[in-house]
């Protein structure tokens, strides 16, 4: 699974695995992929730095990336608070609502609620890549979009190539115009934020749109056969995600969430804005379902819904209310069956791909 992409950044396949555990992005690098760690979690630039550590000393000085998420314009002067107060009452009442109706404990005492926005911050993604050019990455993708025009300067300076992830044509032009090394056309069954257009229709367009510029194929690949027809359609690789989750390197700590991904389908996901306020993929739950009931008060836009669910969806997890449990995840889902090692889950795609080349051929008369 070689092309001109992997070969130019030295990996063995041109298999990009995007994660938010260091140890799955150590093993995708270890395995012949191309490891990209997630950094929207890290809110402490000591966090980030400990586990870029960890990460050079466990993939033996193969390459490796980091995603971040940052906008492309900011707003000056408006902090979490000034944001926070824009929530209406009633939403915060909902909230409440729905989890009293599920019976959801509170926190325990002095237990911070986890992830807010904090980490969609352009200040907060700038202090994680103060630490990361201070390693030997290869790659910066942004999950929204293309990063600001001295983020692009600051990573060619260093030697590092940008991605960035697009859901249309137009968008993908957009992040060939700003200087992107790399476009990621994200299809709609994506895990996490997506667009409306499909895989197989969105990759030969955004192919069209950005040449010569590779692209990667992302969004419902999970097998070689599907890493296959994303070359053959123009890709120069391919941006797994959801596939990871179930993989044995992976930390959800959660049994019952990790329980309920090996056992949904590909339908059992839904594009909900009850997460960040943006339509994301994830597992469907009483919890995404009472965000999109008609007679409720609706999902706030982004970055509102992110800092009102924060502590709600913190306790949910911490608790394991499995009824209201879920997480990103994309419809690759139904494949996710069992629990395997990131090495196994790599063996799996090179039989595959080995399978749809082979297919072809004779398809062709080559074989």
């Amino acid at each position: 699974m070689q092309t001109e992409l992997s070969n130019a950044l030295g990996v063995e396949h041109a298999v990009f695995g995007f994660t938010p555990f260091p140890a799955v992005a150590a093993a995708i690098t270890r395995a012949g992929g191309f490891g990209v760690l997630g950094a929207v979690r890290y809110t402490a630039p000591g966090e980030l730095a400990r586990d870029l550590d960890w990460m050079e000393q466990h993939t033996d000085g193969l390459p490796y990336g980091l995603d971040v998420v940052m906008p492309a314009t900011k707003v000056e002067g408006v902090t979490e608070a000034d944001v926070e107060a824009m929530i209406p009452p009633e939403h915060r009442r909902y909230v409440e609502e729905v989890l009293a109706k599920y019976d959801v404990p509170p926190l325990p005492a002095g237990e911070a609620s986890g992830w807010r926005i904090t980490g969609w911050m352009e200040q907060v993604a700038r202090t994680q890549l103060d630490v990361a050019f201070d390693y030997p990455i290869k790659l910066l993708a942004n999950a929204l979009g293309s990063p600001p025009a001295d983020v692009i300067e600051r990573a060619h300076a260093h030697g590092v190539r940008v991605a960035a992830l697009a859901g249309s044509p137009r968008h993908a032009r957009h992040h060939k115009a700003a200087g992107i090394d790399i476009v990621v056309a994200q299809g709609y069954e994506a895990g996490g934020h997506t667009g409306e257009i499909a895989t197989m229709v969105l990759t030969p367009e955004v192919v069209a749109a950005v040449d010569p510029l590779p692209v990667l194929a992302a969004g419902g690949i999970g097998t070689g056969e599907q890493i296959a027809a994303g070359l053959a359609l123009g890709a120069q690789g391919v941006w797994l995600g959801s596939i990871w989750l179930t993989t044995e390197e992976a930390d959800l700590h959660s049994r019952r969430l990790t329980a309920k991904l090996l056992a949904a389908g590909p339908g059992d996901t839904v594009r909900s804005r009850a997460l960040t306020g943006k339509p994301a993929r994830q597992l469907r739950t009483a919890w995404t379902d009472a965000w999109d009931d008609p007679e409720g008060p609706g999902a706030l836009p982004m970055p509102l819904q992110g800092l009102l669910v924060a502590e709600a969806n913190s306790r949910i997890q911490r608790h394991e209310v499995e009824p209201l449990l879920g997480t990103p995840v994309g419809q690759i889902v139904g494949r996710m069956t069992s629990e395997r090692s990131v090495r196994a889950v790599f063996d799996d795609l090179t039989r595959g791909f080995e399978r749809a080349v082979d297919r072809i051929d004779r398809i062709a008369g080559r074989a």
